[in-house]
């Protein structure tokens, strides 16, 4: 299959941002563009804010040739992370440089109008340190931790969000910014940071969150999955073998419900240890306490088992696990491994790599941020914002 031919500034835009050219000449090569169009093109991007073109300055003789690169000075995105009891902000310019970050506690179930003002307090604030201004925001990513209809950018049904079931989030920002404010599941966007950053030449890859729940980004072919209404990867509530733990939603057997941080935190709770969240776990664990270690490990095969369906199923390069739980990966991940080597068929496991996260505590903040920048940057979305006066006057879109 071919890919479609280059015709706009916006596919233009998308070369040089990927790094796939980086001159006028080169763009004429790989497009088969007249150079007279191509020129074209480069100059409205440059005139608008896009790109910058300077003198290369290895040059060892002779009229030096000109870069292009994309112009991210000035020009900002940011990604939102909430989570259960936490909120975090980044800030990162257009080309996906980390400027700024802030974390604060603060419970999701306060709701949506009491958590959205302490972000937009805090955005403002990372703006105004950075010297950035309201102006320079081109778009925001969020993740928020339950199922979310990506068309609409709405949560449907949150179970641990309280009063934010149909929330008009992306509303709320276009209100207060201008800008578009993409929403998204948090492991969706966890999976986006990892692939993007971590495994860039991965295009077919897992991420399993193991936290307080569990659940699975999916990266086929290098597009996020989020399948028809935006559900894909809800694996915490798929039934292991013939358990009988009751979960919170309301059946038994679920694997959130058996390997989750809050199901062993219980369980270690009867056992007269004093754990009350998956983090008291891995203390436990850190600190050497047997049942802890073994309960991890445990957990660990059951989230393997169900994996390897998915291995076989899905057919993946790499398994990244991240999550509170993936603070102790040598304990997990040993589970895990077994299970899916014992369980999955030799080809889907021949190249496998299971590997713990590596983008750390800011992948899901980083990876909603990078929603934002690939919308910005999207061929549709740079021709629109040139017909409406460039970067200068950022276009909801």
């Amino acid at each position: 299959m071919t890919s479609p031919p280059v015709q706009s500034p916006g596919d233009v835009l998308a070369l040089i941002s990927a790094g796939s050219a980086a001159t006028r000449a080169e763009i004429a090569r790989l497009t088969g563009l007249a150079r007279s169009t191509v020129s074209q093109r480069v100059d409205a991007l440059i005139a608008h804010g896009f790109v910058d073109e300077t003198a290369d300055a290895g040059s060892t003789g002779g009229r030096p040739p000109r870069r292009l690169s994309l112009r991210t000075r000035e020009h900002a995105v940011a990604g939102v992370d909430l989570g259960a009891s936490h909120c975090r902000v980044a800030l990162l310019d257009i080309g996906g440089s980390l400027l700024a970050v802030r974390e604060d506690p603060l419970k999701i179930a306060d709701g949506p109008r009491a958590v959205l003002a302490h972000v937009d307090r805090t955005l403002r604030t990372l703006l105004a340190e950075t010297g950035r201004g309201q102006h320079t925001l081109r778009a925001i990513g969020v993740g928020v931790p339950g199922p979310v209809e990506f068309s609409t950018g709405r949560p449907v049904d949150p179970p641990i969000m309280p009063g934010w079931h149909q929330f008009p989030i992306p509303e709320y920002f276009a209100e207060h910014y201008g800008v578009r404010a993409l929403v998204d599941n948090d492991v969706n966007v966890m999976a986006l940071a990892e692939q993007r950053q971590a495994f860039p030449g991965t295009r077919y890859l897992l991420y399993l969150k193991v936290g307080t729940g569990i659940g699975c980004g999916i990266i086929a072919d290098g597009r996020l999955h989020r399948g028809a209404q935006g559900s894909a990867g809800d694996i915490g509530h798929i039934r292991v073998g013939e358990r009988e733990e009751l979960c919170r939603c309301g059946n038994s057997g679920c694997l959130e419900a058996i390997a989750g941080g809050a199901a062993l935190a219980e369980r270690l709770t009867e056992l007269g240890l004093e754990a009350r969240s998956g983090l008291d776990v891995v203390r436990l664990v850190q600190e050497g306490n047997r049942d802890a270690v073994r309960m991890v490990r445990e957990a660990g095969r059951a989230v393997g088992e169900v994996l390897s369906g998915l291995v076989n199923f899905f057919n993946p390069e790499t398994v990244v696990v991240g999550g509170a739980l993936a603070a102790v990966h040598d304990q997990l991940l040993a589970g895990v491994r077994e299970a899916v080597y014992r369980r999955s068929h030799p080809l889907a496991t021949h190249v496998l790599r299971i590997e713990p996260s590596r983008t750390g505590e800011n992948a899901a903040a980083v990876g909603a941020a990078i929603l934002g920048i690939e919308h910005a940057l999207s061929p549709a979305q740079v021709d629109r914002a040139l017909l409406q006066g460039g970067l200068k006057s950022p276009a909801i879109g």
